[in-house]
């Protein structure tokens, strides 16, 4: 398999140019549907991430899983040997094949073969960051619709040619940013949008820092037996195996992930967009301070970071590993928090089962998958849609750019363009695949 930055870019191409295909099992199925007719679902990525998503997707009646797809073929994550859950593609079959009572899934380990079946209908994208655009856009350019983890890409100009391509498709998708699907942050969004804080100023996201220590063994080593490591690198530049930088720890590599920041931006920021009503927007400027290194020379992603955003109508924001973790909105009214299954407020009226916010309404999902199976058949837009996605991380790839630079970026969130600033808007865009 050879990857390359004109790889991407035909793959770009394709994926803008096809019509939308609506799938057979689009037209109107019910939860417990014959198997002829359920939702036909491939699974790319089978981590810990990956398998636990695809769990909850056979956990639904109208779905017929039937492809598994990852590049090692068995694999217990950082643990040793039979600890924990097995991971990796011969597993994931057998996950599969135990939920249906037969031998019928396929395992695979090239997604092109995966996507070139002509039986699907949608497929689940959980592979490492750096792999997102392209299999999602080969997706695409296949006629299928996409449940893709967060971060939605690794690179700002992956994610513009993924949502260009899902609204040029016409596609089906969902960003794996499941708080969009949960109560509390819709009601923490409806006091906000509905104007309970008075005139916002101030928005709080708190994130996890982190590792300034190598999590596992430096030590260079073979990959393991049954992993395809060229394959897992893909795009990405070939960096030399150790345990620190794969399973679970790869994303403290810029090669691969973003770190802390871009791992949970796409959580946190996301609501924070979504309260101030930018969810197809963004910020005018934004500027990284205090970032602290780690120690190790396994990775290049910040222990501890500050991104300040400043949003049209003077709203500040503030993303960071000193917040309290989660998403504060405040106000000239008072503020309101809210993180996973916890909301306050300091107006505790607010909160209670008989305050009515108001006119403006969220996003009603029945839950993350079960919105996107409904979305399939209805052809509708899911509760958390790939431009969305693109945006509430948009201000994780300025801050890149700001800390690399060392100053502020102006930004134009209409045009999705860097002002005044050409180095900026260079470093922004940059694919650095590379080329074989």
């Amino acid at each position: 398999m050879s990857f390359s930055r004109r790889q991407f870019l035909g793959t770009v191409a394709a994926g803008i140019g096809f019509p939308s295909v609506i799938p057979g099992s689009a037209l109107g199925l019910g939860d417990k549907t014959a198997a002829s007719e359920r939702i036909t679902m491939a699974f790319v990525g089978i981590g810990n991430r990956g398998i636990g998503v695809m769990d909850a997707f056979l956990n639904h009646g109208d779905v017929q899983g039937v492809a598994v797809c990852d590049v090692h073929d068995h694999h217990y994550r950082e643990r040793a040997w039979g600890e924990g859950r097995a991971l990796g593609r011969v597993p994931g079959k057998a996950v599969v094949d135990k939920k249906y009572g037969n031998e019928d899934c396929k395992a695979y380990a090239d997604y092109r073969e995966v996507f070139a079946r002509g039986d699907l209908d949608a497929v689940m994208v959980a592979t490492p960051d750096h792999w997102h655009s392209m299999i999602t856009l080969a997706a695409i350019d296949a006629g299928l619709d996409v449940y893709c983890e967060k971060p939605v890409t690794h690179r700002f100009a992956e994610g513009q040619a993924v949502y260009r391509a899902v609204a040029k498709n016409e596609t089906v998708f969902q960003v794996g940013s499941q708080q969009r699907s949960e109560p509390v942050f819709r009601q923490a969004v409806e006091i906000v949008r509905n104007g309970h804080l008075g005139r916002l100023f101030r928005v709080e996201v708190g994130l996890p820092a982190g590792y300034a220590e190598a999590q596992g063994s430096v030590e260079i080593e073979e990959p393991p037996a049954g992993l395809d490591y060229e394959a897992w690198c893909g795009p990405a530049p070939v960096l030399p195996y150790m345990r620190a930088r794969h399973h679970r720890w790869w994303r403290w590599h810029t090669a691969y992930g973003g770190g802390n920041l871009m791992d949970w931006i796409g959580h946190h920021n996301d609501i924070a967009h979504w309260g101030i009503g930018v969810e197809d927007s963004g910020p005018v400027r934004v500027e990284s301070r205090g970032w602290i290194w780690p120690e190790t020379e396994a990775y290049d992603t910040p222990v501890e970071y500050e991104v300040h955003s400043e949003y049209a109508g003077g709203v500040k924001g503030i993303i960071s590993t000193k917040n309290r973790q989660g998403t504060t909105w405040k106000g000239e009214h008072g503020w309101v928090w809210v993180d996973r299954g916890k909301i306050e407020a300091s107006n505790p009226e607010w909160l209670a089962d008989s305050f009515e916010p108001g006119d403006w309404k969220a996003y009603r999902s029945p839950g993350h998958q079960r919105n996107f199976l409904d979305c399939i058949k209805s052809r509708e837009a899911t509760a958390a849609p790939a431009e969305n996605g693109h945006r509430s991380i948009t201000p994780g790839h300025l801050g890149w750019v700001s800390a690399r630079l060392g100053r502020g970026i102006d930004w134009d969130p209409v045009h999705e363009k860097v002002i005044g600033d050409e180095d900026a808007g260079t470093e922004l865009m940059r694919l650095d695949y590379r080329e074989r």
